[in-house]
């Protein structure tokens, strides 16, 4: 085997798999090098099991990063409508599921293998640990040592350990000298205080629709009441741009006036508890859980307007505190990473570090829930390889 090569390739997931096809579809001789036994193994459980590999509505308003206007470049000249037809020319169906979402109509696997047919001609070593990275740039594996004048890192962020997440590639980017900022689980359940255990207790299970606020990004989505706490679209979204100790805003009565049908059942005579009136817009157990923990158990005509008001006022403007989140275990993807303001827009390369690429998850950008993420995988990777 001659151990040189026009690049290596440092990460076997979406961006790594992504830019080592391109790469070697330009002519260059490319090594990827994978620490686990398989490659693609983040795609396989995405989407469950159908992999969401990209969202029509892209937009740089989707992601989250230290410099929002990073990711505009990458975005805008790898779109996913480039992806949407590299899936057609492999003759994989997809749907779209809701809200520009795009699945496979089958297994997450035909992403992997759509990936693995584009990477002919791409050598790859799987189980292989890199131990040493040097400049120039001759990297030591436990397969032995391989040098390239450019190297691109693509080896994810901290979310889902059991995996194979790990912190490699924020301690090669200060190994260099680049900044990396604070990383912390993104897209991830939120857990309940001692209080909200004991006042949620027999609810894991419940859905609603709910409007989540945090940070200053808004998501009109799902909740779900789990045994340790809240999850769901809205809240998973929403914890992306929460800092701990902050108060989330959650609305659990979106677009409706409540002041409006509260006083105008009650004027029309109605003879009911207030409690009942949460029926129409929560599930039964929470709003007979609400009801019970907020004392709305008098009859609606027994109960001043003012009251009333303030109870709706309480249901779309309920600020709950979270205790933390569920952590890296359960996030989808980490926030934080390689500071942008070290890397080049258009190519992803180090400023200071000539011939160091960084793309997907390891850099500071991170993308909303549904099919966000996969895209700027994509894009980024596309911006790498070109550079290649």
């Amino acid at each position: 085997m001659n151990n040189d090569y026009d690049a290596i390739i440092v990460g076997g997931g979406a961006a790594g798999l992504f830019c080592a096809g391109i790469g070697a579809q330009r002519g260059r001789r490319i090594l990827l090098i994978e620490h686990g036994e398989t490659v693609g193994r983040k795609i396989l459980i995405s989407g469950g099991g159908r992999c969401n590999f990209t969202n029509t509505g892209t937009r740089p308003e989707n992601f989250l990063s230290g410099n929002p206007h990073f990711a505009k470049s990458a975005l805008a000249r790898y779109t996913p409508a480039d992806f949407i037809g590299l899936v057609e020319r492999h003759g994989i169906a997809w749907h779209e599921k809701k809200l520009g979402q795009l699945f496979c109509d089958g297994a997450a696997q035909q992403i992997v293998d759509l990936l693995k047919a584009e990477c002919a001609g791409v050598e790859m070593l799987t189980g292989t640990q890199v131990e040493g990275v040097e400049t120039g740039y001759l990297v030591r594996t436990s397969a032995g040592e391989f040098r390239a004048p450019k190297l691109v890192v693509a080896t994810g962020g901290l979310s889902i350990p059991k995996i194979g997440a790990t912190d490699w590639g924020y301690r090669l980017a200060k190994q260099f000298g680049l900044a990396v900022k604070s990383t912390r689980p993104a897209l991830v359940p939120l857990t309940f205080t001692h209080t909200d255990v004991r006042d949620f207790e027999g609810l894991a299970g419940v859905a609603t629709e709910v409007l989540a606020e945090a940070g200053g990004a808004r998501f009109a989505e799902r909740l779900l009441v789990t045994h340790r706490g809240l999850s769901g679209p809205a809240i998973l979204q929403a914890s992306s741009y929460w800092q701990p100790g902050e108060a989330m805003r959650i609305n659990l009565a979106p677009g409706r006036d409540l002041d409006d049908e509260f006083l105008g059942r009650k004027h029309a005579g109605e003879r009911t508890q207030v409690k009942t009136l949460l029926t129409a817009f929560l599930p039964q157990r929470l709003a007979d859980r609400w009801g019970q923990l907020h004392a709305l158990d008098k009859p609606l005509a027994h109960t001043r307007d003012a009251d009333l008001k303030a109870t709706a006022k309480q249901l779309q403007n309920w600020y709950w505190r979270p205790a933390g989140t569920e952590g890296y275990e359960k996030a989808e993807v980490t926030a934080g990473g390689v500071d942008t303001q070290e890397l080049s827009s258009k190519t992803m390369e180090s400023r200071r570090v000539p011939g160091l690429y960084w793309i997907g998850e390891v850099v500071d950008v991170t993308g909303q829930l549904g099919g966000y993420n996969f895209q700027w995988a994509w894009a980024s990777a596309f911006a790498a390889a070109e550079a290649l």
